[in-house]
Order: C-alpha cells, then sequence, then structure tokens
C-alpha cells in the first residue's frame, strides 16, 4: 500500500467518524426562536403597562424576523400562518461564520 491509499482511507474513516456523530446529535432537542423587536423600557414604563397597552418595537412591519437556535441567529423570515397557529417561511440562512 503506497502513502496515497493510506490518505484515503484514513480520510474516509474520518469521514464516517463525523457521519456517526452527525447522525448521533440529529435527535437532541434544540429551542428556535422568533424575535419580532424589541424595545427599552424604564422601569416606571413596565409597571404601567395595563391588558390594552401598546409596545412599540423597534423593526417595521414588513422587515423579516430573526430566527434563532439556542440563541445563535441561524437567519431570517416571514410570519405565516399553519392552519390555526403562526409558523415562520425561512427566507434567509445567516452566513456561518457571521452567525452569534
Amino acid at each position: 500500500m503506497n502513502d496515497m491509499t493510506g490518505s484515503f482511507a484514513a480520510d474516509a474513516d474520518a469521514a464516517g467518524a463525523v457521519a456517526a456523530n452527525f447522525r448521533l446529535l440529529q435527535d437532541v432537542d434544540v429551542k428556535l426562536t422568533v424575535e419580532i423587536g424589541s424595545t427599552q423600557l424604564t422601569l416606571r414604563e413596565l409597571l404601567a403597562l395595563g391588558e390594552s397597552s401598546v409596545i412599540e418595537l423597534d423593526r417595521q412591519a414588513n422587515e423579516l424576523l430573526d430566527v434563532f437556535v439556542n440563541g445563535t441567529l441561524i437567519g431570517r423570515g416571514e410570519v405565516v400562518t399553519v392552519g390555526d397557529r403562526f409558523g415562520v417561511r425561512m427566507t434567509e440562512l445567516a452566513n456561518p461564520e457571521k452567525r452569534g
């Protein structure tokens, strides 16, 4: 066996190990969160909120929503309805180098 064949076998073994580890992790639960916007309030403003209060957020109505997995931005999407529930249609995936 020459060095090239040994190298290919080692690469195949490493790829097989990565695939096995990935299969192991596929069923791990993660928390997906969708953020429609945010704002800052004083404690006085927070305590004054009631059932009919409206809180203005920092995002325009036509802007995409941020989608996070375990606190990491993974992309952006838009609100859709799925039966009688809300959903999110993913329209952009975040660049892996810029996630955080």
